[in-house]
């Protein structure tokens, strides 16, 4: 049994992503870990920059979320397709992961985890089949 110590496997997450932030909350039924990437912001004049900005960003994005075997992503409408299009296109080992997307407004932690447990609850329950009757 699993106590929580350092090396626990968190097998489930949802992901909050927009342009210059993202959360990825963990859980199971117990417990919730928080981890936060935020975008170095560079002043910079430099052609395309944005779009490499943005692509390290998603990829650091992609980092925290590695090893985590399923991950609901949502965010806004705009930061949410720029954020699928990359992992796509540049991760798709990653991408393998990323069982949904849905676009939400800023919510809560709380919120978030909400959604998250309700996501993966009706997957279980869609891949077990209907009850018998």
């Amino acid at each position: 049994m699993d106590n929580g110590g350092p090396g626990m496997s968190l097998l489930h997450a949802v992901a909050f992503v927009d342009h210059q932030k993202a959360q990825v909350l963990q859980f199971d039924a117990g417990q919730v870990l928080s981890h936060k990437v935020h975008e170095h912001v560079q002043a910079t004049r430099q052609h395309g920059s944005g779009v490499r900005a943005e692509h390290e960003f998603f990829g650091q994005v992609c980092d925290a979320l590695a090893g985590i075997a399923e991950v609901w992503v949502v965010g806004g409408h705009t930061g949410l397709a720029d954020f699928r299009h990359y992992v796509e296109k540049h991760r798709p080992a990653a991408a393998k992961h990323l069982i949904g997307f849905e676009v939400v407004d800023h919510p809560t932690d709380n919120e978030l985890v909400a959604l998250g447990r309700k996501r993966f609850l009706e997957r279980e329950r869609a891949a077990r089949g209907p009850a018998p009757g």
